[in-house]
């Protein structure tokens, strides 16, 4: 019963992405990737490898565990309530969203002087999975796909804090180092897949037999039939036209 509720997919796609992640922080952790290596840099020609393996590599437990949770439970659902449009949600979502960080120029409206850096972690995929999920049922109308839209605003909404500077809420000793451009890229690619996918593998909805006009089944009158004939007692009183009483158009015959 399991097997035919739950996509298979659904279960091993999370399960590879997590265990990447962990893999590529293990191997940070044994130096087999030592610095800014495999990360983005914005418009550094060797940076553009981060487009691939920046989402793998993390700055440590905190920064891998805040990602593994919402990564895993992402895309479970797009796995499991968008089987056909899930992989190219998200090998399009990942190679876009990083493209679009890797051409955002280093950003600062605080004063400091802005600096290249070394952007790693799974924060971009996570927004542009979780846009896409809110905003692929909004744009569908398909009742449990809303129901999808609602689960991910209810769990994942405060993440729309996260597309602007940390600076803008908090006055920092230094600059953060948390990317609000991947986030803000990771977002937009999201929302402008739910736009583009929006009219993709559409499920046609389902409308029950008896709810067409010249519906008829013999099956069906001859066991209305059979209840009437088993029981009577239902039947003894039949619905009479209530008889109008004259006077209580009293009002109306006077004014005619």
């Amino acid at each position: 019963m399991l097997k035919n509720t739950i996509h298979i997919k659904a279960l091993l796609i999370p399960l590879f992405m997590l265990s990447a992640m962990w893999l590529g922080l293990f191997l940070q952790h044994i130096g087999f990737v030592e610095n800014c290596e495999g990360s983005l840099i914005p418009l550094v020609p060797e940076g553009l490898k981060g487009v691939i393996f920046s989402p793998l590599l993390h700055g440590n437990l905190e920064h891998i565990a805040s990602n593994s949770v919402p990564i895993a439970a992402l895309l479970f659902l797009l796995y499991q309530f968008y089987p056909k449009l899930a992989n190219p949600v998200f090998f399009y979502g990942w190679i876009v969203t990083g493209l679009v960080v890797w051409l955002l120029p280093p950003m600062n409206f605080f004063g400091q002087e802005a600096t290249y850096t070394c952007i790693i972690g799974a924060s971009g995929i996570v927004y542009m999975l979780a846009f896409f999920l809110f905003f692929s049922g909004i744009f569908r109308k398909d009742k449990k796909l809303l129901t999808v839209s609602l689960l991910v605003a209810l769990y994942y909404g405060s993440l729309i804090w996260g597309i602007f500077p940390e600076e803008l809420f908090y006055r920092l000793d230094e600059p953060s180092r948390i990317s609000w451009q991947a986030h803000l890229s990771g977002a937009v690619v999201g929302l402008s897949l739910a736009l583009i996918f929006r009219k993709k593998h559409q499920e046609k909805k389902k409308k029950f037999i008896w709810e067409f006009p010249n519906y008829y089944s013999e099956k069906d009158d001859k066991l209305w039939q059979e209840y009437i004939e088993g029981h009577p007692e239902h039947f003894l009183e039949m619905p009479q036209k209530k008889k109008e009483e004259i006077w209580e158009h009293l009002d109306e015959i006077r004014k005619k």
